[in-house]
């Protein structure tokens, strides 16, 4: 084995050390000298208790052209009195101050513009984001204030956007002339295990009542508890009494689902299909009972919503909201949507964009007396021989009917027809991919009603909120 001397001793003797390095080829080892270790790297390292005066404003924090000082300068145009009338501290009385509405408005549109639909993940925001805690402004919030002032206001809710809605108008940037209609079905919070069969509810009703009987009777009885056991059984009181609501709630929705499953079965006739229908027993879910089970877009069927948008062609912009429970849009939907327009707007209706899902010959009659096109495919024929005929006049059909077939089938009308998906499809996908409408937490149509529009008018001030700014 051959051995090389380092150029510099390391050993305490003070004698060069040698490595002994295997030759090539298998033979003896061959020392190799031992390189001189490198010096400790210089790293910057976080020093967490180190103390600093930084002298700087709240409003430092966030740039000049960010979109949420947009956001806020909008809310600033708004008229927001008619959030402030259920607000009991006034001057001259005691209390602690109301959180100002227009600061809950800005929350919630610049959340709803993120995708952010949970009231918790928003209070989180507001504690640990830059953006949101510069939209609080040292103003303290927490996700039950946020959580009711989401819901609790209906009508101003409707209000607001009625008011964005006619500041577009006014810059002629909506004419609501030709108008389009979609409806999109929303999952909402009910469980799939949740419906119950009316006998079932009954028996729950009965053992709720008596759950309650007998809290109520302990509470009378004061002396027989201790302080901690009287408030947990108070609050178990409050709990059985709301599920007593709900339960009443849902067996008070078993005479309308009757009446609809009758209707539904005349229409199928004495048949199997009709005695079908009438053997079907109905459930109604006791944790939503204005909750129904649909088909939704993926082909499953879930506890949802039905969440009806009407969309301007010209501008794209979402001029009508609306919640229903019924699991088809072939239920007099669209009448009811053009008024809605029409009031928000202050304009005529001319022209209604639908998909087929909507054609009622009841609807093709009304849009006729109201001097409104209805733009709406005809229903695929049933038998091969007349598929491809749907559009043909027949000796009986009326006037409105005629001249539906005949706009329908005209190459204008077929390149009218095709605005509707350009225009209600991106506005859906928009909402469900960006706004945060993929499932609806809160219970109840009215509270259903309160998310949709809080999604439509963080859309329409997201994509129109430099207009707005400019009356």
């Amino acid at each position: 084995m051959e051995k090389i001397a380092g150029s510099q001793p390391t050993n305490n003797d003070e004698q060069p050390l040698l490595l002994e390095v295997p030759k090539a080829g298998g033979g003896e080892a061959k020392p190799q000298i031992q390189e001189e270790s490198q010096a400790p790297v210089r790293l910057r390292q976080p020093q967490r208790n180190q103390l600093a005066m930084v002298p700087q404003c709240i409003d430092d924090l966030v740039a000049a052209d960010h979109p949420v000082r947009m956001v806020v300068a909008v809310v600033e145009r708004l008229d927001v009195a008619q959030f402030c009338k259920p607000i009991k501290a006034r001057e001259g009385g005691v209390g602690r101050d109301a959180t100002a509405p227009g600061l809950l408005i800005a929350l919630w549109l610049y959340a709803c513009i993120r995708g952010i639909g949970s009231a918790r993940e928003l209070a989180r925001r507001c504690e640990e984001s830059v953006l949101f805690r510069w939209l609080c402004g040292g103003v303290s919030v927490n996700h039950r204030l946020l959580s009711d002032f989401r819901t609790d206001h209906g009508e101003a809710l409707d209000d607001l956007l009625t008011q964005v809605i006619a500041s577009l108008v006014e810059q002629g940037l909506v004419k609501v002339s030709r108008m389009s209609q979609d409806g999109v079905r929303v999952r909402v919070g009910a469980g799939a295990g949740s419906f119950r069969r009316e006998e079932r509810l009954q028996q729950l009703l009965e053992e709720s009542k008596q759950h309650i009987e007998e809290l109520r009777r302990q509470l009378d009885a004061p002396e027989k508890l201790a302080v901690d056991k009287a408030k947990k059984v108070k609050a178990e009181k409050g709990r059985a009494e709301e599920k007593q609501k709900r339960l009443e709630q849902a067996i008070q929705q078993l005479p309308e689902l009757k009446k609809k499953r009758e209707e539904a079965a005349q229409r199928r006739g004495k048949g199997k299909y009709g005695d079908k229908l009438r053997n079907k027993e109905l459930r109604v879910s006791t944790t939503d009972p204005e909750a129904r089970v649909m088909k939704m877009a993926n082909g499953g069927f879930n506890p949802g919503v039905n969440v009806q948008l009407a969309t301007d062609t010209e501008s794209r912009a979402i001029v009508g909201v609306e919640v229903s429970k019924e699991g088809y849009d072939a239920a007099g939907l669209s009448e009811p949507m053009r008024r809605q327009v029409e009031e928000r707007t202050g304009k005529k209706v001319e022209e209604h964009l639908l998909d087929g899902g909507y054609l009622r010959t009841e609807d093709i009659e009304d849009a006729y007396a109201d001097e409104v096109k209805l733009y709406v495919p005809p229903k695929s024929a049933r038998t091969e021989k007349n598929r491809g005929r749907e559009l043909e006049i027949k000796p009986g059909d009326s006037e409105a009917v005629r001249e539906w077939k005949t706009r329908m089938a005209s190459e204008e009308g077929k390149e009218i027809y095709k605005q509707r998906a350009a225009t209600s499809e991106t506005v859906n996908a928009d909402l469900r991919t960006y706004r945060g409408l993929t499932q609806i937490l809160v219970r109840g149509l009215a509270k259903n009603r309160c998310v949709v529009l809080w999604c439509a008018l963080a859309y329409n001030v997201m994509h129109f909120g430099t207009k707005l700014l400019q009356l």
